[in-house]
């Protein structure tokens, strides 16, 4: 700086910045731009919404004529199932209630899968209305699927299991039953486990897919066999007559007129041995009532038998016919000439030295 001049002055800062304040033409410049906008997408946006609108429509529309028409098959496969029972061992499958609850829970079974194919469908097709691209999403719910159907295979067997043995109704609540690996009476069916309560009292959880037989002794009727073994020397008249009397009177008394579904017949000779024969006595009896009427019918025949003076033999009690009919003296050894020292057999029994140092 040259001496003598004087200082330029320093320009001030300024304390505040101008704010813009929209004109009235601004806004209305901005209006004009969205409906312009507006107008050029409206159609788009009214196709995609008719769009949306339409697949709910018809997946609702849908889903109420599937479960309507699911509806009505559970009635008339409950109607047919109610015709059997005018015939001689239909009405003994299945009674009203188990019926009933059969066709709720197959009715619910198809609904739900009905329900969840319908939706999932539309709710796919919604998604692709607004223009989505669907590729990675199917191909990570594939391999999703992939990997919970490998590790879930003995879920969805069991659920298969469930489902196919509740639509062939091969046991119900209260029936008892023998699926291999436990048997009892079942007290829950669910499409994953089967509940059975074995006969000490011990609950069972079967997995529906483990089953591979079931035998279901609730239904139809069951059979109630006796044998009874006695001498072969009895007379086959007098035993016959017996069994005959005591089935008379068992047939006639109650509980077992209910018990027994057909008459207590003597089948015969079951198999004749040296010193025994045996005889069947058979009866179809309740569903799950056979053991109840064969113990019955082993006590009236051996009440009977025992005022007839007609034995029942086998097992321990011929075992002691035969100990007493023996010879008390057939254990005692015959006398052996060894046994007396002095006789020759002894003598040449007897060690070469011992001969030596005996004494002459």
């Amino acid at each position: 700086m040259a001496a003598g001049s004087s200082p330029s002055p320093s320009p001030s800062p300024s304390g505040s910045t101008a704010v813009t304040v929209p004109t009235l033409q601004d806004a209305q410049e901005s209006a004009t731009n969205a409906a312009s906008w507006v107008e050029q997408n409206w159609s788009t946006w009214l196709a995609i919404g008719l769009r949306v609108l339409l697949i709910l429509v018809i997946a609702a529309v849908l889903r109420a004529a599937v479960q309507r028409a699911i509806t009505k098959l559970i009635d008339r496969m409950t109607r047919t199932a109610e015709a059997v029972d005018g015939t001689s061992l239909g009405g003994l499958l299945v009674n009203n209630e188990r019926r009933r609850q059969r066709s709720q829970a197959i009715g619910s079974v198809l609904r739900s899968v009905a329900s969840f194919v319908i939706l999932g469908t539309a709710a796919l097709m919604v998604l692709g209305a607004f223009q989505i691209n669907l590729a990675p999403l199917l191909a990570s719910a594939g391999v999703a699927g992939v990997a919970i159907g490998f590790g879930a295979r003995n879920l969805v067997t069991d659920f298969l299991s469930g489902v196919f043995m509740i639509l062939e109704d091969q046991y119900g609540v209260g029936d008892t039953i023998d699926a291999g690996v436990a048997s009892g009476e079942v007290i829950e069916v669910g499409l994953r486990v089967t509940k059975l309560r074995g006969a000490s009292g011990e609950i069972w959880y079967v997995r529906n897919g483990e089953v591979k037989r079931i035998g279901n002794l609730s239904q139809g009727w069951a059979t109630a066999g006796v044998d009874v073994t006695v001498k072969a020397d009895e007379d086959l008249d007098r035993l016959k007559a017996t069994l005959d009397e005591v089935a008379e009177k068992m047939s006639a008394e109650e509980p077992w007129n209910e018990l027994l579904w057909s008459p207590i017949e003597v089948l015969g000779l079951d198999s004749v041995l040296l010193d025994s024969m045996v005889v069947r006595v058979s009866a179809k009896t309740m569903p799950g009532k056979s053991l109840a009427v064969e113990r019955e019918l082993r006590w009236r025949i051996k009440r009977a038998f025992d005022a007839a003076n007609i034995r029942i033999v086998g097992g321990a009690t011929a075992a002691e016919d035969e100990a007493e009919a023996a010879d008390p003296t057939a254990a005692v050894a015959a006398p052996s000439a060894l046994s007396n020292p002095d006789s020759a057999q002894s003598a040449a029994a007897s060690p070469i030295g011992a001969q030596r140092s005996a004494p002459k």
